[in-house]
């Protein structure tokens, strides 16, 4: 199996065909807003059957996976999105599905999860990030589906960007949350095959910096994150196996405020009719804090929000 960095523009393309008929192609929008630096586009994955891009990752790496160790199950260590991922995943397949989560994991994305039929494993933050590291968990057997560094996970998340060439061929400049990296590199390895001139950028809340920190570093460091209402980007740090990737195919990093990000929430809502989660309005907040010029996309990357939290951000205040 490749390393991710070694994944190609024919891996991402293979994904696609793989994907047919399961995914949805998602639309790309316009979004006016007059005093913006150039013009925004909204790649809307928020669209996609759990609501979250993850999809295409999860997909691709089951559909890719060894039958005999795909039969036995499949788990991931998530705190919403991939875990829905995997679950949908694993009821089209009909095989059984576990999922590690975070303890802070909202109770909206756990609800799902355990609509989709998959068991849940609940553990401290610490533990939930030591399976990422590790890739495994004791006592769960079958299929591990990284969320993150899995090269099929990156390759099915890099069908983003082929979709996003093909329906704006001058983009400008390509905007991606960023949580491990998985999305934004496999986004920005498609758009470099593609379109070398475009930048793509990853966007993180200030709450949790792993890849501005890195970037500065050199190397990856470990960070402090501080919880917030954004709960699908922020970790501890990048990881060492992404490193390499995300630091050659990412123009950057572009950070934004947790009032910037309810407030693209909100924006999100009222003037698109398009329910984001944190996460997911990262890239629209770092566009209007950081007003990136030309044709810019954001890809909205999931609209998982608790109903509790919307609320609270549509009557101008920030969720705790």
């Amino acid at each position: 199996m490749p390393t991710p960095d070694e994944i190609r523009l024919e891996d991402i393309r293979a994904a696609r065909d793989r994907l047919a008929g399961i995914v949805t192609r998602t639309p790309l929008v316009r979004l006016e807003v007059p005093d913006a630096a150039g013009e925004i586009w909204l790649k809307l994955e928020n669209l996609q059957p759990i609501g979250s891009f993850k999809l295409r990752g999860a997909a691709n790496a089951m559909l890719s996976a060894n039958p005999d160790r795909l039969a036995r199950g499949a788990y991931t260590a998530s705190a919403g999105n991939m875990a829905q991922g995997v679950a949908w995943s694993a009821r089209h397949l009909g095989v059984p599905c576990t999922v590690v989560v975070p303890d802070h994991a909202p109770q909206t994305k756990v609800d799902a999860v355990e609509r989709l039929g998959g068991r849940i494993i609940k553990v401290p933050f610490d533990r939930w990030w030591q399976t990422l590291v590790e890739h495994s968990y004791p006592g769960i057997d079958g299929l591990f589906v990284h969320p993150v560094s899995d090269p099929p996970v990156i390759a099915g998340n890099g069908t983003i960007g082929l979709e996003i060439v093909e329906d704006l061929p001058d983009v400008d400049t390509v905007l991606v949350p960023f949580g491990g990296g998985g999305l934004s590199s496999g986004i920005a390895t498609a758009i470099r095959a593609l379109r070398p001139d475009v930048q793509v950028f990853g966007c993180e809340v200030a709450t949790s910096t792993p890849l501005t920190s890195a970037l500065a570093a050199g190397a990856p460091v470990r960070v402090v994150r501080s919880p917030s209402f954004i709960d699908g980007i922020g970790g501890n740090g990048v990881l060492a196996e992404m490193w390499p990737l995300v630091s050659t195919v990412l123009a950057g990093a572009l950070v934004s405020s947790v009032e910037q990000v309810a407030a693209a929430v909100r924006l999100l809502l009222e003037r698109a009719r398009v329910v984001a989660e944190g996460a997911g309005a990262a890239s629209l907040a770092a566009a209007l804090g950081h007003r990136p010029p030309g044709k810019v996309v954001c890809v909205v990357s999931g609209g998982n929000i608790d109903g509790a939290k919307l609320a609270t951000i549509l009557n101008g205040e920030v969720p705790v």
